[in-house]
Parts: structure tokens; sequence; C-alpha cells
């Protein structure tokens, strides 16, 4: 786990995040049986908005580590909301499996010579969203700490 940490620091960390989840928002309007984008499907867009929300707790996550400033219950709202989208995460990792698993089923018909390339990337980055998703809520607790709201006297930093 050490080495791992040393390889992705906070900093690279968050722009690898970032990069992989502007990519599979690209990827997500992909259809790999026809190799054609679809912008019309309002399906397509699910992940897209969600995915705002991982933006944004990148956006408090690097915030507050530059502030140094302590949790408080936004962020603990924004990081359980995270915790939600990261399911959606996984779930589109089984499901981009699924169908990539297919060629062989489908390996007499025609299909477009990007498929198991593309297929193949798509399912690299969703593993490595899950990891990086991962590491930021470890980054989170050991940067800025544990989520106590037990003092009385707790300011509100959003205020």
């Amino acid at each position: 786990m050490k080495t791992i940490l040393k390889i992705f620091s906070l900093k690279s960390t968050l722009i690898t995040s970032a990069v992989v989840l502007f990519l599979l928002i690209i990827f997500n309007f992909y259809g790999p049986y026809t190799n054609k984008f679809y912008f019309f499907k309002p399906v397509n867009y699910i992940f897209p908005i969600l995915s705002v929300g991982h933006l944004i707790y990148l956006y408090v996550l690097w915030f507050k580590v530059k502030e140094d400033e302590m949790t408080d219950p936004q962020m603990r709202n924004l990081e359980y909301v995270l915790y939600v989208i990261f399911l959606v995460y996984v779930y589109k990792a089984f499901e981009s499996m699924y169908i990539f698993s297919t060629y062989w089923d489908y390996e007499f018909h025609v299909l477009p010579g990007a498929f198991l390339p593309l297929g193949i990337l798509i399912i690299a980055l969703f593993l490595v969203l899950i990891g990086t998703t991962l590491l930021l809520f470890k980054y989170r607790k050991d940067r800025i700490g544990d989520y106590k709201f037990d003092d009385i006297n707790h300011i509100d930093s959003w205020e």
C-alpha cells in the first residue's frame, strides 16, 4: 500500500481521477457494437450528471488540503453521495466487462475493429477510476481527518 501511495500522491490522484472521469464521460456515449456515438439517448446522460458530484468532491478535497482546513458536515454529506456514485462506477465496470466479454459470442458477426481495443481501454479506465476513488477516500482520512462533529462549538467553514 505504501508503494501505491508513493506512486499516486494526492496531486497525481486528483489529476488522474479528473482525466479518467473526463475520458469516461466521452466513452459513455460510445456504442461498442456499432462504433458510433449516441448523444440523443437520455440514459447516456446519467453518468455525466453523476460525475459532477465526483468533480465537486475533487475540488473540495483539494481546497481543504490546500487551505489546511478540517472536515465539515457538507463535506461528509458530499462524501456520502460519492459512496453511492462509487457503486455506480462499480456497476458500470461490471456492465462494461459483460458487454466486452460478448466478443467471442459474436465472433462470426461483423463487429468493428475497435470493439476489443476500446473495450479493454474502457474497462481499464473504470478500474483506474475505482482505484483512484478509493485512494481519495484514504487521502481525505489521512490529510483532513475523520468526521467528528460531537463538539458543540464546531464552526461551519462554508458559511
